[in-house]
């Protein structure tokens, strides 16, 4: 096991990290920028470094910086959380080369999982299900068209790398898509510093479920069940449950069963998403993140299984410490993800926390480094903290949910917690009649928040 690790990210993960080692009994470091100094996460650890000012290429993404906090310190490890430098191979490689283990799959996984080309490829030859789609990228018009006859209209133009909803765009006519293509490679060109553009068969109504995978890359792997991510604004995940109110216990099991094996094949270690649409019963793997999701807690909820302590001990090089028939299901859990932004018009509002309280009671989690007198920084992610619920059935969860969102005070910013207790009202939302277009047809139709 590690003596000291280096968490190298901040906010909410950064202490879902930090207490993960605290329970192992292994030392901690915060990383800092200047505009973080302040954070909970680096009062609460053994030792903390300022590695920069605000801007994140300049602290939280400057690997050089990182690697002598290591040496300053003494870290053996680092623990990237997600986001940054989560899925960067190279980062992965360069740590590799300073005898600084990172905490997180190979890096030949990290690279072939963050190329949504070469995603989809191995995602076929591991026998995972794949969206129709083009075989590689998209070179000229010509060929887009004739790949988008052979699957049929509509299609979606997606952007090779990255993510989070740049470089994508709907043609529903050949009409459409050289203005599709035209403007999704100006995204993705100027968002990752690659215009590879691939096809997809583009599904009208599906609902996004996510596969929880955990490899030992010692020749075993396991799923945690699903989650269901498909209330979402411009491709961002809003709310997530698990298990998904779409699926049965046949379904869950089969395509866990997938997954698993899949991962077993590629000698997967680590802690993993693959993430599917599925409509009409079907499912179409998308991509594969390969780091810990920021909804991760809703699967520790109903398994108890603590998925970051999983991602230490086989990075350390140990088995892992479940078999899946031990894996066990119960109950249900939400997450809410609380912003610090508008509730309607989502504009970022930073600034100080002048009043800070959290839920609390029987199946309420709170994965939150905000606090009273906290100042939330302009520099980075709005995110404030996420409510993760659980109940013995959807129903409890969702009137858990109510009355810990009508708990839930923050003053000082705005936030998205209104529009949470708009939408756990919703008719739609108690029934699960829900898919990944649902939240902004509800937005764009006037839905409003509750005070």
């Amino acid at each position: 096991m590690f003596d000291k690790i280096l968490i190298a990210n901040r906010g909410e993960i950064a202490l879902r990290i930090l207490r993960a080692c605290k329970e192992l009994g292994i030392a901690t470091v915060a990383v800092h920028s200047t505009a973080d100094s302040d954070a909970m996460h680096v009062r609460l650890a053994d030792e903390s470094v300022c590695i920069g000012p605000p801007p994140a290429r300049e602290s939280y993404l400057n690997i050089p910086a990182l690697i002598a906090a290591c040496e300053i310190t003494g870290a053996d490890a680092i623990h990237p959380g997600y986001g940054f430098l989560s899925e960067n191979a190279r980062f992965a490689e360069v740590l590799g080369h300073h005898g600084i283990a990172f905490i997180g799959p190979k890096p030949e996984h990290i690279r072939v999982m963050g190329d949504k080309i070469e995603a989809k490829r191995t995602a076929r030859r591991l026998g995972i299900p794949c969206v129709p789609g083009s075989d590689g990228g998209i070179t000229d018009d010509g060929e887009a068209k004739r790949v988008a006859a052979g699957i049929g209209y509509p299609v979606l133009v997606k952007a090779a790398s990255g993510g989070g909803g740049r470089g994508m765009k709907v043609a529903r006519t050949e009409d459409d898509l050289s203005d599709a293509l035209a403007t999704a490679r100006a995204e993705a060109k100027a968002a990752f510093g690659d215009d590879s553009v691939y096809l997809e068969k583009f599904l009208e109504a599906p609902r996004h479920i996510e596969v929880q995978v955990l490899g030992d890359g010692l020749g075993d792997a396991i799923h945690l069940g699903e989650r269901d991510c498909s209330l979402q604004r411009r491709h961002q995940k809003v709310w997530e449950e698990a298990p998904s109110p779409a699926l049965n216990d046949v379904e869950r099991a089969e395509i866990g069963g997938v997954v698993a094996d899949a991962m077993k094949g590629l000698g997967y270690a680590g802690a993993g998403t693959v993430e599917f649409l599925h409509e009409d019963g079907r499912f179409y793997f998308i991509e594969m993140n390969t780091r810990v999701q920021v909804e991760h807690p809703v699967t520790e909820m109903i398994t108890g299984i603590d998925i970051v302590n999983e991602q230490i001990r086989i990075a350390s090089g140990s088995p892992l410490s479940v078999r899946q028939d031990e894996v066990r299901f119960q109950g249900h859990a939400i997450e809410c993800r609380i912003n610090a932004e508008h509730p309607a018009t989502f504009r970022p509002s930073p600034g100080l926390i002048t009043y800070f309280h959290p839920p609390g009671g029987l199946g309420v989690r709170v994965d939150s480094a905000a606090y009273q007198g906290y100042r939330i920084p302009p520099n980075y992610d709005s995110l404030i903290g996420k409510l993760i619920v659980h109940g013995r059935t959807r129903n409890e969860c969702l009137m858990r949910l109510r009355r810990s969102l009508d708990e839930f005070i923050v003053e000082g910013v705005e936030t998205t917690l209104p529009l949470f207790r708009t939408l756990v009202r919703d008719a739609d939302i108690q029934n699960g009649a829900y898919d990944i277009h649902w939240l902004e047809s509800f937005l764009a139709a006037g839905g409003e928040a509750t005070a």
